[in-house]
């Protein structure tokens, strides 16, 4: 849902990640610049669960802090969408619904009775233990209900419901506090990278050529269908989908009509693969982090699956046997794997065009160098530089390590809210009546078939060759 004209979503969500970046390191020169940003606790009274991230501000009031986050997040998102060329009023309206909506259900995440993890504690005798990321699915729940239900407000949302956006600004902004992290234990972090690396692409070779002979050979589909369906289902969702179908020149419809379905089972799987995950691979939590990145599809679901089954798989460790892990390496995990195959949709989308130039379409062009950087999505090139940057920093110089967790951690304010409007904003395109009005049932057939019955016990597989035995430093 790009604007008509101007700046792209993916260049956009590097600027907007790299900026806050840029404001956060302030810290490192003694200027507290982000430290307003809001951060939520568990509460049973709501009065107390508003508070700025930095500790230094505790005398400023939660609600106050709320409000400069929301009014700084609209600004630098209206900023953007004058860039992307859409209507200036019509953003701000659209933003504003989906921010508040959107935080309402982060705080009703945080409700004692479902988040807090000791409920003696609080005083309390019961908790569902989900910890405050179970507002990551409150919202993804509210998406859904206004989606599927509310479709004309839902069309008042419409300028700024932009998941893709949101998921790859909050990964740009990411790659600084795992920067920190991998400073922290860096044998474990190049165990993650090289694993990871090695499991993509193991993954990414079987997963494309089965999906795309089922498609041909037992569903009857073209190439002009196989191809971006191959992508879209076993690589990465809608990214894939749709830079296949502009590598072998498919009709609009193609890729639209995968990415939809992609959006759909991403949901599908965002619901229950992480608990499914806490359930039989608690013990093995890498393992666990790596089939997210592997099994779950689009940026967005991918990690937010890793960032629950993060929270949920420390709170099992914690409960079951007392081990109390690190947070973040699950997620780290998850996102390292997706953004490893983010990274290959250009090279395999180049692949495709050089075949379907010389070979299939046999038209006789050149393929140039430059449609890899017109693939490649450019977020990963932010994320890579917060990553790196704050990993140098922190290797360099080990006694900034205390000012640089900080200085993430009030980044992570920001990071945070742009998970939760992804959250809510893919539950809101998520309109199941719809699709399945505009015939895609045949289509369908195939991701069910391949989705639930290999890739994802094949990325489970892969995953446990790859990640079993690694384990998450411990805290303290």
């Amino acid at each position: 849902m790009e604007g008509k004209k101007g700046i792209s979503e993916d260049w956009l969500s590097l600027w907007m990640g790299l900026f806050i970046f840029i404001l956060g390191l302030g810290l490192f020169v003694g200027l507290d610049i982000l430290g307003w940003g809001i951060k939520t606790k568990v509460w049973l009274d709501i009065t107390q669960a508003l508070a700025p991230a930095s500790g230094t501000l505790k005398a400023m009031p939660g609600i106050t802090s709320l409000f400069l986050t929301y009014l700084f997040m609209l600004i630098i998102t209206e900023i953007g969408a004058i860039a992307m060329g859409v209507n200036v009023g019509r953003f701000v309206l659209s933003f504003s619904l989906v921010f508040w909506i959107s935080y309402g259900c982060w705080l009703l995440g945080h409700f004692g009775y479902i988040a807090a993890t000791d409920a003696g504690k609080l005083g309390i005798g019961w908790s569902l233990k989900l910890t405050g990321e179970a507002g990551f699915i409150v919202a993804l729940i509210g998406g859904l209900i206004i989606g599927n239900f509310f479709p004309k407000f839902s069309d008042t949302l419409k300028e700024a419901t932009r998941p893709e956006l949101y998921i790859k600004t909050a990964i740009v902004i990411m790659g600084a506090g795992l920067g920190v992290k991998a400073a922290e234990a860096v044998g474990l972090a190049s165990a993650v990278l090289f694993r990871g690396l090695c499991a993509i692409i193991e993954a990414y070779l079987i997963y494309w050529a089965v999906v795309y002979f089922i498609a041909r050979k037992y569903f009857k589909f073209n190439r002009e269908w196989a191809a971006p369906l191959a992508s879209g289902i076993s690589i990465c969702g809608v990214s894939a989908a749709i830079a296949t179908g502009g590598a072998i020149r498919a009709r609009p419809v193609v890729p639209i009509m995968v990415s939809s379905l992609v959006v759909i089972f991403a949901v599908v799987e965002l619901l229950i693969l992480p608990f499914m995950a806490q359930w039989f691979l608690w013990a093995e939590p890498m393992v666990a982090g790596a089939w997210m990145g592997l099994a779950v599809k689009t940026d967005g679901a991918a990690v937010a699956s890793g960032a629950i089954v993060d929270s949920l798989i420390r709170a099992k460790a914690l409960a079951a046997q007392g081990i109390n892990y690190k947070a973040g390496w699950m997620l780290m995990t998850a996102t390292t794997v997706k953004v490893f195959i983010d990274i290959f949709i250009g090279v395999w989308a180049f692949i495709l065009a050089v075949i379907w130039c010389t070979k299939i379409e046999c038209t006789g062009g050149r393929i140039q160098a430059g449609e890899i950087w017109e693939r490649f999505p450019k977020f990963v090139i932010g994320y890579v530089i917060t990553f790196v940057l704050m990993l140098l920093l922190c290797l360099g110089s080990p006694g900034i390590l205390k000012t640089a967790k900080a200085a993430t951690g009030e980044m992570d304010s920001f990071r945070v809210m742009f998970f939760v409007l992804t959250f809510f904003t893919i539950g809101v395109v998520s309109n199941f009546k719809k699709l399945w009005e505009e015939g895609i049932g045949r289509l369908a057939a195939v991701y069910v078939l391949c989705l639930f019955g290999f890739i994802i016990w094949v990325g489970l597989a892969i995953s446990w060759i790859f990640f079993h035995g690694v384990k998450p430093p411990l805290v303290g």
